[in-house]
């Protein structure tokens, strides 16, 4: 009796896979050449603000930004892994497209190469990465085509996750601080009838059981800034139709909002009924149930935006 055929563990079709797309990427050698040429640029010469972060390297000061105590832009270290797998994911229907050179997307390049020479001078590294990452872009561009730029375009967009945002995201935070209080302070004194005081992004008790300020860490931002990853990753591997994609997206803002406010008014419900001892345990457990619950939301809402599998129009089954 012949032996029964083993099937190749994935660990074997993963290699048999890579093999594969190794040989039908064409112009490999040069485009090579042309993406260490790149990474070197902003390895010696990526980062201008030397006296601040010690090195001369982009990826030096980008890293330094993703780990640093309480950085709101750790994010950054997974968003190359994610943008790696949805391109893995894809490769089926990226692999056919054809792949010729484009020349007019060197055009692309030498306007990366530009933004990062203003950023060195000015001293904005954040625009030296946000070069960075355009200039690989319109390299993989210029080897294989403008059929592949089209086809990868929504999954590079994720790269602009790992541009550190830092300070600059004051001028944001201060406006929704502003607007979770207002609404916190509108549901909790005129729709439940608790006596609450607003003083600025101050929640006050008229008798002093309680006092909460919505700091910037309650602002949204940084779930805002992870909803809007998470988000903009499952509309793009969910549709094909632009528009249902930004629908999607767009609602990130207002569930970040909504779900902060969601939990100041929890925080002065469980202070007003139990003490501020129950109010700080709230506050200290219910970051996370709502971030979750925005995620059911957009997830639902995805449900309800589903697009019908394309039927085939003749032919066997």
């Amino acid at each position: 009796m012949a032996e029964t055929e083993k099937n190749p563990t994935w660990l074997e079709e993963l290699r048999q896979d890579s093999s594969q797309c190794w040989r039908i990427m064409p112009d490999k050698i040069p485009l090579g050449v042309l993406l260490a040429a790149w990474f070197a640029l902003f390895h010696f010469w990526g980062n201008p603000t030397f006296g601040y972060v010690r090195t001369a390297s982009l990826f030096g000061w980008l890293s330094n930004a993703y780990n640093a105590p309480q950085s709101e832009d750790s994010h950054g270290n997974l968003i190359p892994f994610v943008v790696l797998g949805i391109w893995w994911w894809k490769r089926k229907e990226w692999l056919p497209l054809p792949k010729e050179p484009w020349w007019p997307a060197i055009l692309g390049v030498a306007a990366s190469l530009a933004l990062h020479l203003l950023g060195y001078l000015i001293q904005q590294p954040r625009l030296s990465a946000a070069a960075f990452f355009s200039g690989l872009y319109f390299l993989t561009g210029l080897a294989w085509g403008k059929a592949w730029l089209k086809a990868v375009f929504f999954p590079w967009v994720l790269f602009a996750f790992c541009i550190p945002l830092g300070n600059l995201t004051e001028g944001l935070t201060f406006p929704l601080r502003m607007v979770v209080t207002r609404i916190s302070h509108f549901l909790s004194s005129q729709v439940m009838g608790i006596a609450v005081v607003r003083d600025g992004t101050q929640l006050l008790d008229p008798r002093g059981f309680y006092q909460y300020d919505v700091a910037a860490p309650c602002s949204g931002m940084r779930s805002l800034v992870a909803m809007f990853a998470l988000t903009t990753i499952y509309a793009f591997v969910t549709f094909q139709t632009t528009w249902k994609r930004l629908l999607l997206v767009a609602m990130t803002l207002p569930l970040a909002v909504a779900g902060n406010v969601l939990r100041i008014t929890s925080i002065i419900m469980a202070a007003q009924a139990f003490g501020r001892t129950a109010g700080d345990r709230v506050h200290e457990g219910s970051g996370y149930f709502t971030f979750l619950l925005a995620i059911a939301c957009l997830l639902l809402m995805g449900r309800l935006l589903r697009e019908e599998p394309a039927r085939p129009t003749g032919g066997a089954a």
